[in-house]
């Protein structure tokens, strides 16, 4: 059942149709309140087993308890700083541990800010680009070798973004970044297609989350709402929906796309 339609009304959430059912689902980025634990929350309501990688355990474990209070048996956690390999691989073998195998890896770290390229340091920019890009091969690299071993297919789903495509100031570092995790999704979905396994990416712009009152000021918020079609934010698990259905057997033969959860696309 939907609520009211139109600009500023975004509908409530649609009940889950099991389209993971049995499925393992690791997510990383996956504590808080914005697209990753939208994302755990969906798959959850689609009948999976999720796995949530963090690097805040604090946030972490209050996400796997409150997950696992609604889905009692289904939720597990590992900490994990995509950055650092060796925590990578705890993240993809305590799945395995877990629940035996990985179907679907859903790579939702990322780390922004805004600042001029005048004023970015080399620290800054190594850093966001070692999280949202590197940190997406890392995982991705990891989730493959283990969904290979398994014998093949599977699904991976990266969080991408509309600045892959579309420039902004301040965001040089970001949106490089992002641009690479399109194409690094376009390229892995080949290596990988004989293998049975899809790589695809949704690419939202803005999400409602409260971490972005901290580093975009409320007139940057609004212009960038008003570029929407619905003239809103997405709510978080509107991006997760379609993370869901990319996971899902629904896109069996969709692979190297990348899905704009935004009106602004080329």
């Amino acid at each position: 059942m939907t609520g009211p339609a139109g600009p500023g009304f975004p509908p409530a959430a649609p009940a889950g149709r099991a389209l993971l059912d049995g499925k393992i689902v690791v997510v990383t980025a996956a504590a808080g309140a914005g697209i990753g634990s939208a994302v755990a929350r969906r798959c959850l309501d689609e009948g999976a087993r999720v796995v949530l990688g963090d690097s805040h355990e604090r946030r972490l474990g209050e996400t796997r308890d409150l997950l696992a209070a609604a889905f009692p048996g289904r939720v597990w956690a590992v900490p994990c700083d995509v950055t650092d390999e060796a925590a990578v691989r705890r993240l993809i073998g305590g799945a395995v541990t877990r629940y035996g195998r990985i179907d679907v890896l859903v790579n939702n770290a990322g780390l922004g800010g805004n600042r001029p390229v005048t004023e970015l340091d080399d620290d800054e920019w190594h850093l966001v680009l070692d999280v949202t890009l590197t940190g997406t091969f890392r995982c991705t690299r990891a989730a493959l070798r283990q969904m290979i071993a398994q014998g093949g297919g599977g699904a991976v789903v990266n969080n991408a973004s509309v600045l892959g495509w579309r420039a902004q100031p301040g965001q040089a570092h970001y949106a490089a970044a992002k641009a690479g995790v399109m194409a690094f999704t376009r390229c892995t979905a080949l290596d990988v297609a004989a293998h049975g396994i899809r790589v695809n990416a949704v690419a939202p712009s803005l999400a409602a989350h409260p971490f972005l009152a901290k580093v975009m000021s409320r007139e940057e918020l609004d212009e960038l709402a008003r570029r929407e079609a619905f003239g809103r934010a997405a709510e978080p698990w509107e991006v997760a929906t379609v993370v869901a259905f990319l996971a899902s057997d629904y896109a069996s033969y969709l692979t190297g796309e990348v899905i704009s959860v935004s009106s602004q696309h080329p």
